[in-house]
């Protein structure tokens, strides 16, 4: 998880997990799992598939920002789809929801 954090933050915007602890004021990212699709056989796991939401938070359709996004997770051969794109009124913001499948580094799994 640490490493897809320090892979968003290159857009140099806060990011965090889940949810900011205080107040942030738009753009943000923040991102958590909804799911994990591993791969493995004979009951051990030999690579780990962890499934993001990222959520991109602008106060205007800001294009040039996703484009950024996208191609950070493109560099990062992390492949994604735009899962919805909305204006939130109660926050006056968008949020446009990407979803990803990131695969742990190895180092993170464990040897057998």
């Amino acid at each position: 998880m640490q490493n897809l954090k320090a892979l968003l933050e290159q857009l140099n915007i806060p990011v965090a997990y889940d949810h900011f602890n205080t107040e942030t004021n738009p753009p943000f990212i923040a991102f958590r799992r909804y799911s994990q699709s591993n791969f493995g056989a004979d009951d051990i796991v030999y690579e780990k598939i962890n499934n993001y939401y990222v959520y991109l938070v602008t106060e205007y359709k800001d294009t040039s920002l996703e484009e950024q996004l996208e191609q950070v997770l493109t560099n990062a051969q992390i492949f994604f789809n735009v899962e919805s794109e909305d204006y939130v009124d109660t926050e006056k913001c968008y949020q446009v929801v990407y979803s990803i499948g990131y695969k742990e580094p190895k180092e993170n799994i464990l040897s057998v």
